[in-house]
Parts: C-alpha cells; sequence; structure tokens
C-alpha cells in the first residue's frame, strides 16, 4: 500500500517542524502560546467546576489533552482543552455513572474518535445541518448559566437539582439566603469583563478578571468561598496515569456506551467546527481525519491523568490566531504554560473565588448563545426554524441526547422532503408531438420523424435523483396514462443517482407494467446508473434489449413493434 495514502494522518507539527522551524517563529508562537495559557487557566478550572468535577481536573485536561492535541491534529493553529459544549453532557454523566463511569464513556468516545479519522469519516460531520448546531449550542448556554446562580449570588442551598425547571424553583426557594458580598464580587467581576472587552480586548479579560477579584478577596480578607474552601487546596503536580475501573455497575453498560457515542458525536463536531473557524481566519485548510484522530488519542490521555472530555476550542483557537501564533508550537507551549503555572502558583489559584469563575462561566454562557445569530434562524425556512427549536428546547427540559437525535432525525425528514421535491416525472409525449398519430398502412417506420410518438406509447422522463425519497412517483404513472398504452418509455438521462429504494420501486413499476400487458422500456440509461442498474440486476429482469442509450433508439424500436402489430 502506497505511503501517500496516510498523508493526511501526518500531524501538522512534524510538517511544520521538519520543514525548518525558525527562531522568528517560534518568538511568535511563544508569544501566543503564553497568551492562550493565561486565558485557558481560568476557562478550565470554571469548565471543570461546572462540569461537576474538581478544578484541577480541567487543568489536568487542558494540559495533557492539549498538549497532544496540538503536536498529533491536522490543524496548525487548533487549541483543545475542556470547553462549555461538555458542561451539561459531563454533569449529566457524573450525577448518573460517577466520575468513573465518565473515565469509561471518555474510553470509548476516544475509541470512536480514533476509528471516524482512519475511516475518513471527517469529511462527513460537515452534513450536521447548522441550525442543529445552533439549537444545542444555545441551549447549552442557558444550562451553563443556570448552574452559575447558586455561585454567582452566594446562595445557601445544597447542590440544586439537574432538571431545568426544578433547578429555578429551588433559586427562587434560596433567594432570600443570597449573599451581598458574594453578589457584589461577582457583579463587580462581571462588570470588568465587560469593560475590558469592549475598551481594552486585546487584553485577556478572563484572567484579568480573576486576578483582580482574588487580590480584592486576600487584601480585604472577604468572606466568600473559594477553591480551596471547597475542594480543597489545588496539587502542585500532574497525578500518577491510572486506568479507571472496568466494573461496570448492573444496568450501565448500555448507559455508558451511549454516553460515549454523544461524547464522540459532540466532540468530532466541536473540533472540526473550531478548526474550520481557525482555518477562515488563517485562509488555510486542516486534516479532519488527522484531527479526529488527535482527539481520540488526546481524549484517552485525558482519562489517564484523571481530566474530562476534551476538543477544540473555538475561543481560545481564535485567540492563539489573533496573537499571531504559526505552527501548533503555540498550543504546546500553552499546554506548557499551564503546567508550570499548576506547578508554581496552585497555592495562589486555589484562592480564587468561585464568584468570579461563575462571573466568566456567565460571560461564556452569553458568547455561546449567538443570540443574534439564533434569532436570524428564527426567520429560516419553517423546517429550520423546527431543527433549530427542537433541539434548543430539547437540550435545557431533557436531555442533549434526545436533542442530538431527536435534531437529526428532523434534519433528515427535511433533507428528504426538499430532495423529494426536486424530482419528478414530467410526461414528454405532448413535447414531442402534439397530436399522436396512428400508422399509416404500408408506412415504414424508418420513414417518419424521429421524435414522433405513436398512440400506444408513453414517453416520461425522470427528473432528478432516484432514492428512498422520491420513489413513490411511480405508483401514479400508470394511473395517469390511457387504456390503450402498449409501451411505456421512462427517460432517465436527468437521473443522477439511483438507491436500492429507487431501483426496488422501479422493479415494481416493472411488474405493474408486464400485468398490464405493457412493454417497458428505458432510455438514457447510463454511466454510474447503469452500473447500479446491473449490480442490482434489473437490467437482467427488465432485458438489456429494452434498455437504450438515448430516447431515439427508444422511440425506433416502439414504432417497429407497433408497426408490426
Amino acid at each position: 500500500m502506497s505511503f501517500s495514502k496516510f498523508h493526511e494522518f501526518i500531524p501538522k507539527s512534524y510538517l511544520y517542524l521538519r520543514s525548518g522551524y525558525r527562531f522568528s517563529t517560534f518568538k511568535k508562537d511563544l508569544i501566543a502560546g503564553i497568551t492562550v495559557g493565561i486565558i485557558a487557566l481560568p476557562l478550565a478550572m470554571a469548565f471543570a467546576i461546572a462540569s461537576g468535577t474538581t478544578p484541577e481536573s480541567g487543568l489536568y485536561t487542558a494540559i495533557i489533552a492539549g498538549f497532544l492535541i496540538s503536536a498529533l491534529g491536522g490543524s496548525r493553529i487548533q487549541i483543545g482543552g475542556p470547553t462549555g459544549a461538555f458542561v451539561v453532557i459531563v454533569y449529566g454523566i457524573i450525577q448518573r455513572t460517577g466520575y468513573n463511569g465518565l473515565c469509561l464513556s471518555m474510553l470509548i468516545a476516544a475509541l470512536i474518535l480514533v476509528l471516524l479519522g482512519i475511516c475518513r469519516i471527517g469529511s462527513w460531520i460537515k452534513y450536521v445541518p447548522h441550525p442543529l448546531i445552533t439549537g444545542f449550542t444555545s441551549g447549552i448556554a442557558v444550562i451553563i448559566f443556570s448552574t452559575q446562580i447558586k455561585d454567582f449570588f452566594g446562595l445557601k442551598m445544597g447542590t440544586p437539582p439537574a432538571d431545568f425547571a426544578e433547578k429555578w424553583l429551588s433559586y427562587f426557594e434560596a433567594f432570600s439566603t443570597f449573599d451581598p458580598i458574594t453578589l457584589t464580587l461577582a457583579s463587580g467581576t462581571l462588570g470588568v469583563i465587560v469593560l475590558i472587552r469592549r475598551f481594552v480586548p486585546w487584553l485577556p479579560w478572563g484572567i484579568c478578571a480573576i486576578v483582580l477579584s482574588t487580590a480584592l478577596c486576600m487584601v480585604f480578607n472577604l468572606p466568600i468561598e473559594t477553591i480551596q474552601s471547597r475542594f480543597g487546596a489545588i496539587p502542585r503536580h500532574l497525578p500518577f496515569p491510572s486506568f479507571p475501573s472496568f466494573l461496570i455497575p448492573s444496568g450501565q453498560f448500555k448507559e455508558i456506551v451511549t454516553d460515549g457515542i454523544v461524547i464522540a458525536f459532540l466532540g468530532s463536531i466541536e473540533s472540526l467546527l473550531s478548526a474550520v473557524v481557525g482555518d477562515g481566519m488563517i485562509g488555510g485548510r486542516h486534516r479532519s481525519n488527522c484531527e479526529l484522530v488527535a482527539q481520540g488519542i488526546a481524549n484517552f490521555g485525558s482519562v489517564i491523568f484523571g481530566g474530562i472530555p476534551a476538543t477544540g476550542a473555538i475561543a481560545r483557537t481564535a485567540a492563539n490566531i489573533k496573537m499571531g501564533a504559526q505552527t501548533p508550537m503555540a498550543g504546546m507551549i500553552h499546554a506548557l504554560v499551564l503546567f508550570c503555572i499548576l506547578y508554581l502558583l496552585a497555592p495562589i489559584v486555589s484562592k480564587i473565588p468561585l464568584a468570579a469563575l461563575a462571573a466568566i462561566l456567565v460571560m461564556v454562557s452569553w458568547n455561546m448563545s449567538e443570540v443574534g445569530h439564533f434569532s436570524r434562524l428564527l426567520r429560516a425556512p419553517y423546517g429550520d426554524r423546527a431543527i433549530l427549536l427542537a433541539a434548543f428546547l430539547l437540550t435545557v427540559f431533557v436531555d442533549l441526547t434526545v436533542a442530538i437525535s431527536v435534531g437529526m432525525i428532523l434534519a433528515s425528514f427535511l433533507f428528504m422532503q426538499r430532495m423529494s421535491q426536486m424530482s419528478k416525472a414530467v410526461s414528454l409525449s405532448q413535447i414531442f408531438q402534439e397530436n399522436q398519430v396512428d400508422f399509416p398502412e404500408k408506412t415504414d417506420p424508418a420513414d417518419l420523424s424521429k421524435k414522433i410518438v405513436p398512440k400506444g406509447v408513453e414517453v416520461y422522463e425522470i427528473q432528478g435523483p432516484l432514492f428512498f425519497g422520491a420513489a413513490t412517483m411511480f405508483r401514479d404513472l400508470l394511473n395517469r396514462s390511457t387504456n390503450e398504452q402498449k409501451i411505456f418509455i421512462l427517460r432517465m438521462r436527468l437521473v443522477p443517482i439511483i438507491d436500492a429504494s429507487g431501483m426496488y420501486a422501479l422493479e415494481e413499476f416493472y411488474d405493474q407494467c408486464k400485468k398490464n400487458n405493457i412493454i417497458l422500456f428505458l432510455s438514457g440509461v447510463h454511466g454510474q446508473t447503469r452500473q447500479d442498474l446491473k449490480k442490482f440486476g434489473l437490467i437482467g429482469i427488465i432485458g438489456a434489449q429494452q434498455i437504450f442509450s438515448d430516447i431515439d433508439a427508444a422511440l425506433a424500436k416502439a414504432r417497429e413493434i407497433l408497426y408490426r402489430t
């Protein structure tokens, strides 16, 4: 097997390092990597806490998975790590199966991602409809926002219920217990973030807001809950690699496998969408299948180091590009910067107030909601609106797995309906000749015009793909025809594809013609359509002598048959 077939799986990092990595390029990557590493610090911890795990799990994920995604991936500017899209999934999995169940689901997802890449299915992800992606992304944003109310207001309550409606009811019941100091700090942090984004957008707003809020808490000794007071001190090292327990509790196997499939599906969409956005900003082109393999390996690495699911992060990838990143080295530097912060500054990081992290996630949820884009899609055609709203509402009120499943089913039906509208059967008898004629006595058929359609012959042209969404058109063709019909010609020159359902419908139509003593001709059958008919056995069933390359030959044969009779 030629090595060139595997060229698409060569990581971009190897290609850039092999071609000569200059110091001038390294300086740009170093600046970008340090900046993105600082940006990723509060986000990684905030996503981990919102997911129901410890803040260090988010750091481990950003370090291990972030490094592997950049080192092995097919994009030169992709930044990987924990993202907001996984918060809802991870939180639900941990509530149902515990952290060990999450790890097992991640291992399954890692295997699926690698297999998707090896099987070259990366390019298929583009067929996920945009309204579906926007719908569940906006739904996730609403859920992330709802999970931060307790820490943002400092409510004195236990763990909020997982159900969206019950969660908000519990918030209203506990609202009288809010802490004014916590609310003031969270609101101030959010205000600082808004001001930075508005007036000094080049500053990393997340780390600036965290540093300011943490400094205020330490200087004034504010009685506000911190990472350390809730989770304990953050370790100053990476954990020793270990595998999760493979003992699956009774009845959870199917659930764990389903969760793994959902993680893989969402991870592939998120990572390739991030890579596409990055390509648009730099005018480049990523290798989707190589990226999927890297995502799978990165999630495997995240599991054995006690992390959570990782994927491409759109906001951090965009920041990486804006800071001048040139190669995947910037992403690897970003992971090393996070490791240095963990090793050197863990005691200070442990002092970060949870209210400040809640403010950051409120801003993240606003960014994810894409309110403007969501409202524009509400003016899209009815089918797209149905997909958008179904994905959004099911994500918020039911479950992301259900939302994706129902959204894909709706999208498939919408696609079939639209494709079937493109396919139609058009009568050509009246087009070829306004008045059908009988054969005069002692007239040779060859002397007649090629386009004369005699009485007893019906010509229909199939226009568009003949697949399962459009195959039912055959059922009405004979009913439209006259009782004197003896020959039926189906012109198929405008049929680009025909699937098994279309061929079965064609065979059924042939049987119907045979039952009514009508001869069926096919014309314009060539290329892939002819090969498919041959593989399915239809050419043998109908008869090769009744299949023609053009309409003139089919009409000539029809005239000959009628002349004899």
